[in-house]
């Protein structure tokens, strides 16, 4: 960039160049999760959220950088998506501030505002943990100042920046153990490297570079994720266009269709015969999809349906069946058992959600809103989401409390603690004291080669997770893995072991795993289908 100065218009540029880059490396990033699991959604988080940002300041004609700064701000809080959502929101509040008053900027004004911004991101946070994307921005934002201080030129401190801030992702692994010994960076610090590195390329004139080139990441001196199995990752948006139709034509190859059609949205169902294929896809752009299909036949029975619509309209149904209450409650919740179970229980709003489909601060603040009462509990039953729904207390008039349950056994066993003899307070105290004495075990297959807690784990052997927090146990086999991650929980002090099965799983499966529980552990056991994608069982133990 020729000027010493940049407006809003540039601002925006910058952001939205960041996002564009970062949405093409946001299946790598969802790679790089500590645990071996086929969900991480840190980028998938991230773009998201940058996404609604965008989308912010799309509706905002206002040219100074002020005015932009504090409209990403605003689009980012409320499009915020598990923590790294949650913080980059922080980011963009400090930002905010730090450009406030300033129709446009250079340099030195952006290094005091990414300061800022470090700042704020460090105070919104309970419990700071260096080796995250806090530390990055951190040292970005130093390198920024110093930058600053000797070079008022724009480009030349986000260069300073970008630098630093991959030398800080490189570091993660050794400020953070549980990174060192999984062989990755953190995936948080390595979004906002990419997210800058963007912003850098557009000031640069290198837009062509991020259109036609994917990012260069960091990686850990010992790397476990393979790159090719990156690659094989896709970005989970869990809203954007329902699109149906089927396609009438000649040897239309199933095989094919599934394979090209993968690489462009999510919940792909693909059916049918050489000649007529029902097709089921879900992605932010359905005309695509639809002029891929035209190419190869006829297409009938076409609909699209807005997935934004129909979050709205399923809020809005639940809120219609329930009457006005003194306390109301909504929790998140994904799986067609767990649904019916949670409704089996009274009357709760639930937010359709879980791993890679965190949802939006916006979309909790809707079933808040939507709730028939002034006094809320929300249970966010996944520690993703911990944080987003913590930002729903200040935007709304209503009194929240919010129960940290960190998955849905937690958030049942909550909900069946709930008094309606009590007031707000004294119900958030006896749930909160309800969910520590939960265990959760949640088993899924290892989605790479990694080494945790001193266990040497192979892709492809399934693995038990104790609360999110602790692999108990790995093995080729699915029935050893559960019984040893038992063992290691203190299945024998157990009073009620609940084995919740998922979508994949026979319940013939489940009875026969629940027999060799009994067996083993002399513990009462109870079977429910929970239909929860990515985990064959979800196991609590009271």
């Amino acid at each position: 960039m020729k000027s010493d100065l940049a407006d809003g218009k540039t601002l925006k540029e910058m952001f939205a160049a960041g996002t564009a880059w970062l949405q093409k490396s946001a299946p790598d990033i969802n790679a790089i999760n500590v645990f071996p699991v086929p969900d991480g959604d840190t980028g998938t988080n991230m773009v998201l959220t940058m996404q609604f940002a965008l989308g912010e300041v799309k509706s905002n004609s206002d040219n100074q950088a002020c005015s932009v700064a504090k409209s990403l701000a605003h689009g980012a809080l409320m499009g915020a998506r598990g923590n790294s959502g949650v913080i980059l929101s922080q980011f963009f509040r400090g930002f905010a501030k730090g450009l406030e008053g300033k129709a446009s900027f250079d340099g030195g004004d952006f290094a005091r505002a990414l300061a800022r911004a470090s700042q704020t991101a460090y105070k919104g946070i309970a419990n700071p943990v260096e080796g995250t994307i806090l530390t990055v921005l951190k040292d970005a934002s130093k390198a920024a100042q110093e930058a600053g201080r000797n070079d008022a030129a724009l480009v030349s401190v986000l260069e300073a920046a970008v630098k630093s801030a991959e030398e800080s992702v490189a570091r993660t692994p050794s400020l953070l153990p549980a990174l060192r010994d999984a062989g990755v960076v953190d995936a948080g610090g390595q979004g906002l490297y990419v997210l800058l590195d963007g912003a850098l390329q557009l000031l640069k004139g290198e837009s062509q570079k991020i259109q036609y080139r994917r990012p260069r990441l960091v990686v850990a001196e010992r790397e476990s994720v393979p790159r090719t199995a990156q690659r094989l990752t896709h970005l989970e948006a869990p809203h954007g266009y329902c699109t149906n139709f089927v396609l009438e034509g000649q040897s239309l190859g199933l095989d094919k269709i599934e394979k090209d059609l993968t690489k462009k949205g999510q919940s792909l169902i693909v059916t049918g015969d050489d000649t007529l294929v029902r097709i089921h896809i879900h992605s932010f752009k359905p005309g695509e999809i639809l002029e891929y299909a035209t190419k190869l036949g006829k297409l009938h029975e076409i609909t699209i349906n807005n997935m934004d619509d129909q979050y709205a309209e399923f809020i809005k149904m639940q809120r219609e069946r329930m009457p006005q209450v003194d306390i109301a409650m909504v929790t998140v919740a994904t799986g067609a058992g767990f649904f019916d179970l949670l409704n089996s229980l009274g009357d709760i709003i639930i937010v359709p959600g879980g791993q890679t489909m965190n949802p939006s601060v916006r979309e909790l603040l809707q079933a808040v809103e939507s709730a028939p009462s002034n006094n809320i509990i929300l249970l966010p039953n996944n520690k993703n989401i911990v944080s987003a729904a913590s930002q729903v207390r200040s935007l709304t008039s209503k009194k929240v409390k919010v129960i940290p349950s960190r998955n849905i056994p937690q958030g049942i066993a909550a909900f069946l603690a709930f008094g309606y003899d009590l007031n707000l307070e004294q119900n958030a105290r006896v749930m909160e004291k309800a969910i520590d004495k939960v265990k959760a075990i949640e088993v899924t297959r290892a989605v790479r080669d990694t080494r945790l807690n001193g266990l040497e784990v192979k892709k492809g052997q399934f693995i038990a997770i104790l609360n999110d927090d602790d692999l108990l146990a790995r093995a080729d086999k699915i029935e050893d893995t559960i019984l040893e991650a038992l063992g290691k929980a203190g299945a024998e002090k157990a009073e009620i072991v609940t084995v919740y099965y998922g979508a994949e799983i026979k319940d013939t499966e489940a009875q026969e795993l629940a027999r060799e529980i009994r067996d083993r552990y002399h513990a009462g056991v109870e079977v429910i289908y929970g239909g929860q994608p990515h985990y064959d069982y979800v196991i609590s133990l009271e």
